[in-house]
């Protein structure tokens, strides 16, 4: 008899051994609604509901829809219940997510009672949401007139939004590519929606989209984690309740294969040649280049076996720098950076293997170099030992479940999505054991396995279709003419009455933003109370030693009380006891102090170089497949942070903020227990006898990590521009800026020329910059282990470390910004220009240095801002799609950012205002609260073991003792109304003395006047 509970009836019962985790199907019974409980002990619980919404037309529908549903409904009818919900929550993960055929809607927390409390007003959002005409005109598009002599224009959340995303010719990439890979159905249109259609949008056609599709009967409703399984299906048989079956016309069709293969070219907004208006930082040739990609339209998930397989050849052709296909793109010149891999977020997966930064005279040969170089590894077959290093980096990363920053859930979620949504196996994707076992079956049976994949999917696959993206310098200011004159068209049709009516309505519009919701809407929020709150600051374990094995005087859990100890011949030696299932993660860290300023730029490339450009004994390709054989990986990273003042240093740890400098160029690997001696056996190979006289290999590396950082100004601008405003006040920040920053992408685009001008120096430099760096001395060794396991490493780390050289050449450690020889002055106001539809505008200030004096209500202050003020001014009503506000406690510098934003100058003016908002504000004990929760939330912020280990680290290095932060979460839980109006008398001093940093289009940028403009891109 099958099993039913609240009405819901089991449809499967099993257990995913490999996730530790009992999976059960349920069926409402009433509406057809699908659920998945899957049911383990990760305490950080996740649930999801998701639709199919297959958009027809690229107005952006499903987008707009995503941003609206979350902002008000039946049970909770504020203005943004999702924005105060964050103001006031614990939660590990909140969003919603807009895909090209489905909308998702996941959240997650630790805490139980905010878990139900996300549940509820996510369901209540996705099913009863408030779809008035204001909303769609907020977040999606609308017309506003400010007179009636004055110009027409657009605004809208999303139409900015996706102005930025159409700034990024790596995204207009993407979206070219599934256009023209599957021009027959809903993939050929962009549900994130195209800023020249999205004003086409109706409310008839909003309103319609939503009754459609959100349904129970077209829902997939999903849980993970350690919770209830019984009270969820209660929950959510009481949510479903009132809901009768429908019929949801929502499969996503297959695309017919095409008989031939396919070409097509499209442009995107470019600048003009880099250096042509006397820019010295940028060689006048560095034009901009094309993007090439071939895409094949695959099978879709239905064999779990055979997609394995495509991770692997995919991983096995693509993801490495001995990756075959990639060596053949780069080792060609032809290009900066590969393009490509498997991606299976449509029905039918899809592979692509391109370049970037391509040459106009070159744009034709990469289409036939990468044929043929397919075509010789299905005849030749795959060099072994390159599909070892595959099987194992996909192997490890599938045991490891390491999700980052996201939740485990998400994770699963997303890759159950792959055939639920498609109502196939949920459970499919998610147990590997099987598919991988079966996998290495036939690879130990059939050495052209694999090669057999390349004949039947790509070479003798007929449905390719190749995307040449084409730089114009005209594109746009073309679209603004054209956007210019659709809407003199419209307002040339308007009538003095229907004039007024946009007036008025954008009036009224702006009246509803700016009120505030009633204190009875309010409360009808479910929020945590105080009392839910942990008043201890949670400390991870670390134990110090100057070696391995040798044990300082704090043990786990013991405070750590030195900011940053001076470089020593002795290494130093950190170590975490925590559980990470048989996994030992290892950071190295070399003092970038004991470089001079000049070197500083070659960090990254360093890290790179030392692990991507062979051994005195292996070249780079032999090197980079053992190091996938045997470990989990081993990358470069840079850890640069201010250090806290000590009592006895500059100003005290209180006020205002030291000087010195926390500086790594950090190796970060990861292996089993088992096969760590063999990653320490790498590490010392790469470390004592990299090879770096290879020219040819180290333009490649310069080249790709010059595409990465152009790649990143549109979809991390904010961060760009964060990051360049910081390196006004503090030396940490200038060195961040120098190693990753803007400066470091000029730097790149002079070192790819002095590569072929100099090499003899660059190369000495490259020595030189070694030679200071790998050494004992200043050595820096991070261990996240149990304590089990860590003894048996340990003295094979001892061995290791024994290795390596006592002596390196010493310099003064950078403390000052006069340290940093060779970096030019900023302008205090300055633009960054690069050809974007939108801006990211940013104004800082050291609140140290104005006299502001270290207090936690800051961090409850920005969350309010963030979600609050700051929302309301620059996304709700002025139409960009972020606002931030932030501030280090370690170095005292505040910045207020702004993201995808089509404003300059009023920005700006939003920022100078939040200083009398803050003075005059008044806020009830509850709106108090949900910010303080908010801040405790965003404090605790929810971490997997290596990250753990890696935050400890970081606090060890720049001061940060357990007392401090337990002092500031006392502060924290201890806000008033009256530090929000102190705070605000310290941000009034930030109008004047505040440096503005704007990445933007140059035209908005000499617009806004009183800006030293330097050329980006």
């Amino acid at each position: 008899m099958t099993e039913t509970i609240h009405g819901f009836e089991l449809v499967r019962d099993e257990t995913i051994a490999e996730l530790n985790t009992r999976a059960q199907m349920w069926r409402h019974i009433k509406t057809g609604a699908q659920l998945l409980s899957l049911e383990n002990d990760d305490e950080n619980k996740v649930f999801g509901i998701t639709f199919r919404t297959p958009p027809t037309d690229s107005t952006g529908l499903p987008h707009i829809l995503e941003h609206v549903v979350l902002a008000g409904s039946q049970k909770y009818p504020l203005k943004d219940p999702f924005f105060e919900l964050v103001k006031g929550s614990l939660a590990t993960f909140v969003n919603a997510m807009t895909y090209p055929d489905k909308t998702v809607y996941p959240a997650a927390s630790t805490n139980l009672q905010d878990f139900y409390n996300l549940l509820d007003v996510y369901v209540d959002a996705v099913f009863h949401p408030l779809l008035s005409p204001e909303k769609l005109a907020q977040e999606g598009w609308h017309y506003e007139l400010e007179a009636a002599d004055a110009p027409l224009t657009y605004k809208g959340v999303v139409f900015n939004e996706m102005k930025g995303a159409y700034s990024s010719p790596d995204s207009l990439l993407g979206r070219y590519s599934q256009q023209a890979t599957f021009p027959d159905i809903t993939y050929g249109v962009d549900s994130g929606g195209d800023p020249t259609v999205i004003p086409t949008l109706t409310y008839e056609q909003f309103k319609r989209f939503h009754e459609t599709y959100y349904h129970p009967s077209n829902a997939l409703i999903f849980f993970y984690g350690d919770d209830d399984p019984q009270e969820r299906l209660r929950r959510m048989g009481g949510y479903l309740a009132e809901f009768e079956a429908i019929t949801v016309d929502s499969a996503i069709t297959q695309q017919r294969p095409f008989d031939a293969p396919r070409l097509v070219r499209f442009p995107y907004g470019a600048g003009e040649a880099a250096g042509d208006d006397g820019d010295a930082d940028s060689p006048a040739e560095d034009a901009p280049k094309s993007f090439i990609e071939i895409n094949w339209l695959l099978p879709e998930y239905e064999d779990p076996t055979l997609i394995m397989a495509l991770e692997i050849l995919s991983h096995a052709l693509l993801e490495t720098p001995a990756s075959p296909l990639r060596k053949a793109l780069i080792d060609s010149g032809l290009g900066e950076d590969v393009l490509g891999g498997l991606s299976p977020y449509t029905r039918q997966l899809t592979f692509s293997a391109g370049l970037k930064g391509v040459a106009a005279a070159d744009v034709d040969k990469v289409e036939p170099l990468i044929l043929e170089t397919l075509a010789g590894l299905a005849e030749d077959g795959l060099d072994p030992e390159m599909i070892a290093a595959s099987l194992n980096t996909l192997e490890f990363g599938l045991r490891e479940n390491n999700t980052g920053r996201y939740p485990r859930g998400l994770g699963l979620l997303v890759r159950a999505l792959f055939t639920w949504l498609h109502d196939r196996d949920p459970l499919a994707p998610l147990a590997h054991e099987a598919p991988l076992a079966a996998v290495k079956e036939r690879l130990a049976a059939d050495a052209d396995y694999l090669p057999g994949l390349i004949g039947q999917y790509l070479i003798d696959n007929p449905h390719r279709v190749t995307v040449i993206l084409e730089p114009d310098a005209g594109l746009n200011r073309r679209l603004e003419e054209e956007e210019r004159a659709r809407l003199d068209a419209a307002r040339a049709t308007m009538s003095d009455a229907e004039a007024q009516t946009v007036i008025d309505q954008a009036r009224e519009l702006m009246e509803r933003q700016n009120t505030p919701d009633a204190p009875e809407v309010l409360a009808t929020l479910p929020s945590l109370g105080r009392e839910d709150l942990d008043k201890q600051h949670k400390v991870i374990p670390i134990r110090v030693g100057m070696t391995a094995g040798e044990q300082g005087s704090r043990g786990a859990g013991e405070s750590v009380a030195a900011p940053l100890p001076p470089r020593t011949p002795a290494p130093l030696h950190l170590f975490h006891d925590l559980f990470t299932n048989g996994i030992v993660y290892l950071d190295l860290g070399l003092d970038l102090r004991a470089l001079p300023g000049e070197l500083l730029p070659y960090a990254g490339l360093l890290g790179q170089a030392l692990l991507e450009m062979g051994t005195a004994t292996e070249d780079f390709v032999r090197l980079s497949q053992r190091i996938g054989r045997t470990t989990g990986g081993i990358g470069p990273d840079t850890l640069i942070a201010p250090v806290v003042a000590t009592e006895a240093g500059e100003q005290g740890s209180r006020g205002a903020g030291g000087q010195g400098t926390a500086a790594y160029l950090m190796l970060r690997g990861k292996a089993t227990t088992a096969r760590a001696p063999e990653m320490l056996d790498i590490l010392a190979d790469v470390l004592l006898t990299a090879r770096l006289d290879n020219r040819e290999r180290f333009r490649q590396i310069v080249l790709e990590a010059k595409a990465g950082a152009e790649a990143s100004l549109a979809p991390a601008g904010h961060q760009v521009t964060n990051t360049r405003l910081r390196a006004h006040f503090h030396p940490a920040y200038r060195v961040e800026e120098m190693v990753n920053g803007v400066e470091n992408l000029l730097f790149l685009r002079r070192l790819a020329e002095r590569v072929e001008s100099d090499w003899p120096g660059v190369l000495a430099d490259l020595e030189a910059a070694r030679r200071a760096l790998v050494s004992q001395a200043g050595l820096l060794v991070n261990v996240t282990l149990d304590e089990a396991n860590y003894g048996a490493f340990a003295p094979r780390l001892n061995e290791f470390v024994g290795r390596l050289p006592l002596e390196t050449e010493f310099h003064t450690p950078l403390r000052s910004a006069a340290d940093l020889r060779g970096v030019r002055d900023f302008p205090r106001h300055e633009g960054l220009a690069f050809p974007a539809q939108v801006n990211y505008v940013g104004k800082g200030a050291n609140l140290y240095e104005l006299g502001y004096e270290l207090d936690g209500s800051i961090a409850v202050i920005n969350n309010l801002l963030r979600t609050g003020y700051l929302l309301q001014k620059i996304r709700i009503q002025g139409g960009a799609y972020g606002a931030f506000a932030t501030f280090s406690p370690l170095s005292g510098v505040y910045t207020y950012l702004s993201y995808r934003d089509p404003n300059l100058s009023n920005t700006l003016a939003v920022y100078d205002a939040t200083a009398d908002f803050l003075r005059g504000l008044e806020l009830s004990d509850d709106e108090l609260t949900r910010a303080i929760i908010g801040a405790i939330g965003a404090i605790d912020a929810y971490q997997l073991p290596d990250a753990k280990g890696y935050t400890s680290l970081t606090r060890y290095l720049t001061g940060e003792t357990d007392e401090r932060l337990q002092k500031f979460r006392d502060e924290v839980l201890g806000t008033t109304v009256a530090d929000f109006h102190a705070l605000g008398e310290a941000l009034a001093r930030v109008n004047e003395a505040g440096d503005v940093v704007v990445l933007g289009n140059r035209e908005a940028l000499e617009a806004a006047g009183g800006l030293g403009i330097t050329k980006v891109m």
